[in-house]
């Protein structure tokens, strides 16, 4: 059988170590100039990763690679950060070569192209814009849930066959709020509740009202929609608080949001979401096709032979 030759790198980094970081164990090799290449394996306990910084510490490590997959990397990257320069690497630039794949050779082959400089690592926002992008998606997903709310009593008026969407351009605002509590109350005098809120602004009549509320509402429309608006108003209530935290921790880029609401078409909730996501130090990137890669705007180039395949946009980052 021929032999094959043991293919090897230029070394770069004097001392690092390459993890393999899963839900419940994080495999680490060290590597480098005085020491001998050893593999441990760590649980992801707070006590154990704190083992394993102080083992990387006795070691003089100074560059720790490990893959961007999933979530299970934020918590030892938060713990060994202060200590270590540490790279986030797309996992796709990491892949090994094929064959027997085992934990402790992936962490072996990532301390290798650690040690080769061969690894680039992702831009990771500072804690703060981490923090502030925790609660900005929090919130979308909060909007997002009590738009569906909104819907829903929608879809319980008509079933009830009452046609406010259909004399009223928007079902909730105040006008029609009020309307539909009066619904709900079970209120028989809609002459009076349409002239208790009536305002010479809205388009349609009292007439056109007053055809529109007369629907046939059961005890079960008037049940479904006090439980859909409580838990609207819990909603709302959600997002007022995730606003107000959302505010504490911009209150010093107030500069950049201004800058930001300059952009046409980009409000305050914009200009929040938008230091959410990217922060604003964008030394960080290189110009802006960098920064448009890293948000996942930009498609990827995949070109053989000549042929250039249609690429699917990129998800963005998850740091």
């Amino acid at each position: 059988m021929k032999a094959t030759n043991k293919v090897e790198f230029e070394q770069i980094v004097i001392r690092g170590c390459g993890l393999d970081v899963h839900k419940e164990t994080v495999v680490a090799t060290v590597a480098g100039e005085g020491i001998k290449e050893e593999t441990r394996t760590y649980e992801t306990f707070t006590s154990s990763l704190k083992d394993l910084k102080r083992w990387l510490r006795y070691k003089k490590v100074t560059h720790v690679a490990m893959e961007s997959t999933g979530v299970y990397w934020k918590p030892v990257f938060n713990i060994l950060g202060e200590h270590f320069e540490i790279l986030l690497v797309n996992a796709r630039h990491i892949k090994n070569v094929p064959g027997r794949k085992t934990d402790k050779k992936d962490s072996q082959w990532i301390c290798k192209l650690l040690m080769s400089g061969l690894l680039k690592g992702s831009f990771v926002p500072p804690e703060q814009i981490r923090e502030l992008r925790d609660l900005s998606r929090y919130k979308t997903k909060l909007t997002q849930q009590a738009a569906a709310e909104k819907n829903r009593i929608q879809r319980i008026l008509e079933d009830a066959n009452i046609k406010l969407s259909s004399v009223l351009s928007d079902t909730t605002g105040v006008v029609a709020t009020k309307l539909i509590d009066g619904i709900i109350e079970g209120r028989k005098d809609l002459d009076r509740l349409i002239a208790e809120n009536y305002h010479g602004k809205l388009r349609a009549s009292k007439e056109l009202l007053k055809k529109a509320l007369e629907g046939r509402v059961t005890e079960h429309h008037k049940f479904m929609l006090r439980q859909i608006k409580t838990t609207l108003s819990y909603l709302e209530g959600q997002i007022d608080l995730l606003e107000k935290e959302m505010d504490k921790k911009l209150e010093d880029h107030n500069e950049q949001l201004e800058l930001l609401q300059t952009i046409p078409g980009v409000g305050k909730d914009g200009a929040k979401s938008i230091i959410a996501e990217i922060g604003t130090d964008m030394t960080v990137f290189p110009d802006e096709k960098h920064l448009a890669s890293w948000a996942g705007m930009s498609p990827g180039s995949n070109e053989s032979a000549g042929k250039k395949k249609v690429p699917g946009q990129g998800k963005g980052t998850n740091t």
